[in-house]
């Protein structure tokens, strides 16, 4: 390694590279940038949070080109700047498209994508988004929704975020508090249940080993009407009952 000769103007601003090397810039800016979005895209917009994929991928290309700059003897500084320029016109270009063109911002941004309807979570939606039921239980207690049947409709928004409509009616639903991963002691009328991984309270349990028709999971939990705090049964409080909470009970 040649020693670094400090201020080196030369060294600094252009380096050893030729000048056609910042056409080469440009072009792993895009082909990076693009890839990065695809794998963001693919992670979902609960990983980061509040900042749109956009913003999210500009914090993260900023910082690169910035922190290598700072310090690094090899890196010129003009090089830096085209880097943080080229970044900044392909957020800007972006934004310009999301704003003129739908198609556009549908594959950017994604759509907001419906999870609950009347009280049920449409399970196979959120196998689209990577997302679990009990993941969507938790961001539904966030918005303060203590029973399923309280939701009309609930959307994931493209920024992670939960959007709900609530019933203006009463009506029976999955309790969400406490919550409904924690297993029951007590046994209560299958009767009376609902199921604890979609909410469906169109099925008919006769044991703890019935099968959802909705979602093909066997666990169950007392329903509750929406607005009430009481249960549909004696046992309201109860929690859902799966099939290893049946086998401690009837040994």
């Amino acid at each position: 390694m040649q020693d670094v000769i400090p201020f080196d103007l030369h060294r600094m601003f252009l380096g050893d590279a030729p000048p056609l090397y910042f056409a080469e810039i440009v072009l792993r800016i895009v082909i990076i940038w693009t890839w990065t979005m695809l794998l963001l895209r693919w992670i979902g917009g609960r990983s980061i949070s509040q900042l749109s994929l956009v913003e999210f991928l500009l914090v993260i290309a900023l910082g690169s080109a910035v922190g290598d700059s700072l310090f690094l003897p090899d890196v010129p500084i003009l090089h830096a700047f085209l880097v943080i320029l080229v970044v900044v016109l392909i957020d800007k270009g972006i934004d310009l498209l999301i704003r003129r063109y739908d198609i556009v911002k549908r594959a950017i941004d994604g759509e907001p994508l419906e999870v609950v309807k009347d009280g049920k979570i449409l399970t196979t939606n959120l196998t689209r988004h990577t997302i679990s039921a009990p993941e969507l239980m938790e961001l539904l207690r966030l918005r303060g929704v203590e029973n399923l049947g309280a939701v009309r409709r609930a959307y994931l928004e493209p920024s992670g975020q939960v959007s709900v409509f609530k019933s203006d009616q009463m009506r029976a639903g999955l309790p969400l508090v406490p919550p409904v991963e924690q297993q029951s002691k007590r046994r209560h009328p299958f009767a009376n249940c609902c199921c604890a991984n979609c909410g469906s309270v169109e099925v008919r349990v006769q044991d703890a080993r019935s099968v959802c028709a909705d979602c093909g999971q066997s666990l169950w939990a007392a329903k509750v009407m929406s607005g009430t705090g009481t249960g549909t049964g004696n046992n309201s409080h109860d929690t859902p009952l799966d099939q290893r909470s049946h086998d401690r009970t009837a040994g």
